[in-house]
């Protein structure tokens, strides 16, 4: 709900589990006055304090009023040159080259429901499931207009913001920042969290006291990155995984970004957060606009866990789309570890009998399907089959995969081209490219322009008359290098500063239109694994290959840091061979397949080659997959231990059915260590009045061929009330050795 009192200013928006205030002070400024727990009204308890501050100026129609200054008060869309010495929100450059502005309030719109923006991908919601609240700015001397977007979903603590900036002036303007939301705390008493990584090591935790000056996490190329995801958190210093405020935001964006935290000279915190500001510069014409991707501010008082709720609610329900939003998802094969490039009709053959002998359900063609694709030098663009390798050509390779009852999928990483193709020889202006200078590469590849009309036409018709060549069920869609040189030679000298937010805009146009045309597909996201995790793809895909890597124990804490934005829904995870191709470490078959439960279901190794006693084992752990599967895929998700706190060597992960009928609790512990006291799990959001029937337990497994070892603490059929569980805990087997998986199924009496 959003109220406006006409006599104080305050706009409120409100419902059962936030508050966000602001208010037009002076007629003419906007403040940011409250956002946290839900207030019953907004009274003005603790009213704007006058004080003389030194060295912070006073505007214009104020100048002999030295107890008021932009410098010192809380703005919502702050600009620079007018005394506010802090970042701003945005910055022009008008066509005297000025880069002074000054924006006034000139009005508001609240409407039902949410807008939806044009070639962008943001939060959708029905009339009945938010209220919108659209504030109008204008610049004093009518250069620049900007409409603040501010929607509040009627039943979460979710509240979106963007802002869409109009020339309004007779000359062309550039804009050289255009955050999505900037927002001023009144104090600095905060952690600061941000999701760190690299290739095959992403979205680890990092949290830091937040320190003055200007602290940034940003992405400067081309692509949301494994380098630094696209959120930030703010937690109060007491605040964990249950309890204590967090305030959360994270960008519905898949290229550069930016969250800045400024605390200044009066102990103040400004955020702002947006299309990384470096490089970036869009040209408006006289009445043209510019639409800032939407971010997604959360309030939780309920510690990350609660922050975590409420993105992963969104993402489920407001971001995901079509018919593969509530769907179960297959288990799958991906053959690219078993084979890499080196494959045939026959080796995917017999994949496919073997996945379906072990109840699998999806088989994955990667990489080296096309053109005269035998590494990775070659044929990125050329979309056509390679049939030396395929003889009968994808309608072979799908059919073998249909008659045994599975589906068929296919790799695709479709916005590179290599030198040696066909498509780069006919089409050599079609990549990003700065004349007089050499190309650099990355995997033997390049980039193809997509800030171009034709190179996306021609992705659309390439992939699609692929996907129309056969039956195909699945498709896995790769990005394997970042940008640079990113010149487009279909630009103008003063619009080059738009390439990399074209080149998303050109990417999410593609995907549109494919993914519209071929609803049936289920399509994953990957970049090198995690590098493109972001809200902006999940709109068009629903799930994304969370990491190359594939160990075990690596992926505890990237799924563990990848769940505080994302639910594992959206998260791919496989069991793959040991040792781990990646790092090379052994864990048991039991550990992989709990941390692969973890996320959407899968194999990424030979599985031709197992032994018999490794194929019993999988049947079993399909089985118990496809029966808890509704629970893991569907139901919330909480963490109980993550390898970022504590003592850094154990994960604890807990799912709980949308109805809470059924929980499912799985543990790790990293590294034996000796004299270690027992540990025991204090469970979460369970009915403290309702009993919990034990009905499935695996201890951790011993020898790498048991199934669960000896259940030395093995209590199925006991019952439990919910109280017990979550206050005094569940016990944790001890055992001495490493790598060590545990799983506990209760049913809701």
């Amino acid at each position: 709900m959003i109220d406006f009192d006409q006599s104080t200013g305050i706009f409120h928006l409100h419902n059962d589990h936030v508050s966000y205030v602001l208010q037009v002070v002076r007629e003419r400024y906007l403040l940011h006055r409250y956002w946290g727990r839900p207030l019953k009204k907004f009274r003005d308890s603790s009213p704007l304090q006058s004080i003389d501050r030194a060295f912070s100026p006073q505007p214009a129609a104020y100048p002999n009023e030295r107890t008021f200054s932009l410098d010192v008060v809380q703005q919502e869309y702050p600009s620079y040159g007018h005394g506010d010495y802090r970042l701003p929100a945005y910055e022009v450059r008008l066509g005297n080259g000025t880069t002074v502005t000054e924006l006034f309030y000139d009005g508001y719109k609240i409407t039902k429901g949410k807008p939806k923006f044009a070639g962008l991908p943001a939060v959708y919601a029905q009339e009945s499931e938010a209220e919108t609240l659209h504030i109008y700015l204008l610049d004093s001397q009518g250069k620049l207009a900007v409409e603040l977007l501010y929607t509040l979903m009627a039943d979460s603590a979710l509240l979106t913001r963007s802002a869409r900036l109009t020339n309004c002036d007779s000359e062309a303007l550039d804009l050289t920042n255009a955050a999505s939301f900037a927002l001023d705390f009144a104090d600095h008493d905060f952690d600061r969290l941000s999701l760190y990584g690299g290739h095959a090591a992403e979205r680890s935790l990092e949290r830091v006291p937040l320190m003055r000056g200007v602290q940034e996490t940003g992405s400067r190329r081309g692509a949301s990155s494994h380098q630094q995801s696209p959120f930030l958190a703010l937690a109060r210093r007491d605040a964990g995984e249950t309890s204590g405020e967090v305030y959360g935001f994270s960008l519905i964006w898949s290229g550069e970004a930016s969250f800045t935290t400024e605390v200044e000279q009066f102990g103040t915190t400004r955020v702002i957060g947006g299309i990384n500001p470096f490089e970036f510069k869009w040209h408006l014409a006289p009445r043209e606009n510019f639409q800032t991707p939407e971010a997604m501010l959360v309030y939780s008082d309920k510690g990350l866990n609660g922050m975590s709720q409420v993105f992963h609610q969104t993402v489920r329900e407001h971001i995901v789309r079509g018919r593969h939003q509530h769907e179960l998802r297959p288990i799958l094969v991906n053959n690219w570890e078993a084979t890499y490039f080196d494959f045939d009709e026959e080796k995917i053959d017999s994949l496919a009998q073997s996945a379906a002998d072990l109840g699998l359900e999806l088989l994955v063609l990667d990489d080296g399907w096309f053109g005269k694709r035998n590494d990775d030098n070659s044929s990125l663009g050329d979309w056509f089959v390679n049939t030396d390798k395929l003889k009968q050509g994808l309608k072979g390779v799908a059919a073998s995969a249909h008659k045994r009852g599975l589906k068929f999928g296919l790799w695709f990483e479709p916005e590179m081209i290599s030198e040696d193709s066909e498509l780069f020889r006919a089409h050599p202006d079609w990549i990003l490219h700065v004349p007089d200078y050499e190309n650099s590469f990355g995997r033997h590849q390049l980039v193809l322009d997509l800030s171009r009309a034709e190179v996306c036409d021609y992705i659309v018709k390439a992939v699609g008359d692929v996907l129309e060549s056969a039956e195909i069920d699945y498709v896995k869609w790769d990005f394997n290098r970042h940008l640079t040189e990113a010149f487009s030679g279909a630009l103008s000298s003063e619009h080059q500063g738009e390439t990399k937010t074209r080149f998303v805009l050109g990417l999410y146009d593609v995907l549109e239109r494919l993914t519209v045309k071929f609803p049936h597909i289920l399509w994953e996201s990957c970049s090198g694994g995690g590098g493109r995790f972001d809200a902006g793809m999940l709109y068009y895909m629903p799930q994304t290959w969370t990491s190359d890597n594939t160990d075990a124990v690596c992926r505890l804490s990237i799924q563990s840091g990848t769940s505080l934005v994302f639910p594992p829904l959206t998260m791919g995870a496989h069991v793959s061979v040991v040792p781990n191709h990646q790092v090379g470490r052994v864990t048991s078959l039991q550990t992989r397949t709990l941390c692969a439960f973890g996320g959407d279901f899968g194999y990424e190794l030979d599985i031709t080659r197992m032994s018999e006693a490794e194929k019993e084992q999988v049947k079993q752990h399909v089985a118990l997959y496809k029966k808890l599967r509704p629970t893991l895929q569907l139901g919330k998700f909480y963490r109980l231990l993550t390898p970022f706190t504590g003592t850094k060597n154990e994960t604890a992960w807990q799912f709980v059915s949308q109805d809470g009928r059924e929980v499912i609790v799985l543990y790790f512990k990293t590294l034996a260590e000796p004299a270690t006291p027992i540990r025991t799990l204090q469970l979460t959001a369970l009915d403290a009045d309702a009993e919990y029937e034990l009905t499935d337990y695996l201890p951790a497994q011993r020898t790498s061929m048991d199934f669960g070892g000896e259940k030395a603490l093995d209590q199925v059929g006991q019952v439990f009330y919910g109280d017990e569980l979550m206050y005094n805990g569940l016990g944790v087997e001890k055992i001495d050795t490493d790598f060590a998986g545990y799983m506990w199924v209760f049913a809701k009496k």
